[in-house]
């Protein structure tokens, strides 16, 4: 398993699912995507984007207003 980090804070939806759509192809199934995110629709955009394409979404907490998504590639 490998760590990837993506910074998607400044960037409303649905950019920072966009863009971890994008980063989540290139991974391995079993990688890890860390997304970091101050959008207040991400709270809601990044879970089900994870249900709809089958990964896992294995954390989510706020560090001062910006919301860390721990994201498993499914596969």
């Amino acid at each position: 398993m490998t760590r990837h980090d993506l910074d998607a804070t400044g960037l409303l939806c649905p950019l920072p699912v966009l863009k971890a759509r994008k980063r989540l192809m290139a991974l391995e199934p079993g990688d890890l995507l860390v997304l970091r995110s101050d959008d207040p629709a991400a709270i809601i955009d990044v879970p089900h984007f994870c249900a709809e394409a089958g990964h896992a979404l294995l954390s989510q907490r706020d560090e001062a207003g910006v919301a860390i998504y721990e994201i498993r590639k499914g596969g």
